[in-house]
Formats: C-alpha cells, structure tokens, sequence
C-alpha cells in the first residue's frame, strides 16, 4: 500500500537535515525515518539532540514508532527531481532541480 524505497541499499546514507514540509509532486522514496526526541522520553543516544532511525517499509517503522517512547509517527525522505515552489501564497514556480524533503506519509 506504501511506496517501496528507491534502493534499499542506500537507506540510512542521506543527509539528516533537508527540506521539510509536503509538496504537489515526488519522484521516489528513499527512505522512511522515525524521529525520537530524548526530551520525550526517548533513549538518550546523541546527547539531548533528537536522531532517527531508518526503514526500508513504512509498516515496519509504523511498529517501531509505536512501541518506541519519545518517537514521532514515521515520514518519508522524497527525492524530487522537478517540484513546484509556493515562495508566498498563490505564487508558484516550477523548479527544475533535484531536492530532498521529508514528508508527512
């Protein structure tokens, strides 16, 4: 019912920081990840910054997520290799260019 991920041999290898929020096209899945924020409850492994983990399927990060205190539900990292911008409300522009961005499921 999930997207598969675009390799699943890659999972776990791109850049914690990118993009956030939705968007109106995607290319592919790369990846889906649980955030866990110490502050919450959840184990403190990098000393008070919250981390995350990776899944192939989101179903199993679902579980994780569930089961896990101080873990958000699981997003998506999205590649998109063309996506429209919105710069202020009712303006868009279609960009050309590859971005990453997590997104909500």
């Amino acid at each position: 019912m999930y997207p598969k991920v675009k390799d699943i041999n890659e999972i776990g290898n791109y850049p914690a920081l990118v993009k956030a929020g939705g968007g109106y096209v995607w290319d592919e899945v790369l990846e889906y990840r649980v955030w866990c924020h110490p502050e919450d409850g959840a184990e403190d492994l990098e000393n008070g910054d919250d981390y995350f983990y990776v899944f192939a399927e989101y179903n199993d990060a679902l579980e994780f997520s569930k089961k896990t205190k101080g873990a958000e539900e699981p997003i998506a990292l999205i590649l998109q290799e063309e996506y429209i911008d919105e710069p202020e409300s009712g303006k868009y522009i279609h960009m050309k260019e590859e971005r990453l961005t997590e997104w909500p499921v």
